[in-house]
């Protein structure tokens, strides 16, 4: 793909997510982008791209970043492990889109397998199933992340294209753990209050265990098969 659709940087939330992209890039002999490892959370995720930029290590205009990454279903369309390609995303009522040409070659690629959708970025884990049904249907967005809107205000005032392709890792029928309190003010995970949460709500945390490991699995395919050139099955 690489060689009629570049992309120079790809960014994907640091852990479990940044190394299944990295799984799925390990056994790709042509060039392929950047991989860069982003903190997770809207205010972190600020943070990180101003000092990036700061120090010289951000792309100049014209330049395509592809965001990767798991996100969770707001819509009863979308389910766990299936494959969607951003539109756009909203925060507080306002919307940044994601550059079109890039998302619609993307999307010719891999028409078969991913979705266009409406995202919403959330500055906290929306852990009830109630909860994403209602924002789904209020502001009519499809998925929900932690990340998106940051990024693509960001890249969009600096004249960088972007493009988000994400996998469901959990659906709006079943609630999660709340997890909110187990990312600390730097986007890492703290291992404490991420193993407390899990095991006070063992049944929804065995539900996001497998989820995630089914998304992250996805993810991994997709992006091997998206730099390799190859259909996904």
């Amino acid at each position: 793909m690489s060689n009629f659709l570049p992309i120079n940087t790809i960014l994907i939330p640091q852990g479990a997510e940044y190394k299944a992209v990295c799984r799925g890039l390990s056994g790709i002999t042509g060039s392929i982008p950047t991989v860069v490892a982003i903190p997770v959370g809207m205010k972190p995720l600020l943070k990180y791209l101003q000092q990036s930029q700061g120090n010289g290590q951000f792309l100049p205009p014209k330049s395509r970043v592809l965001i990767m990454g798991i996100c969770g279903s707001l819509s009863d369309r979308y389910t766990v492990g299936d494959i969607v390609l951003y539109q756009n995303c909203v925060y507080l009522g306002k919307r940044q889109e994601c550059d079109r040409t890039f998302t619609s070659q993307l999307h010719s690629a891999i028409s078969e397998e991913a979705s266009l959708v409406k995202s919403l970025t959330s500055d906290r884990v929306i852990w009830s199933a109630a909860e994403k049904r209602h924002l789904g249907e209020t502001l009519g967005a499809d998925v929900v992340d932690m990340e998106g809107f940051t990024a693509l205000e960001f890249f969009n005032a600096v004249g960088v294209a972007v493009a988000m392709l994400r996998v469901v890792s959990d659906d709006c029928q079943h609630n999660i753990p709340d997890l909110t309190s187990a990312i600390d003010s730097d986007g890492s995970l703290k291992p404490f209050p991420l193993a407390m949460g899990m095991v006070r709500q063992p049944l929804a945390a065995t539900r996001l265990i497998r989820g995630s490991l089914t998304a992250l699995k996805v993810l991994e395919q997709v992006t091997n098969r998206l730099f390799s050139g190859n259909r996904l099955e």
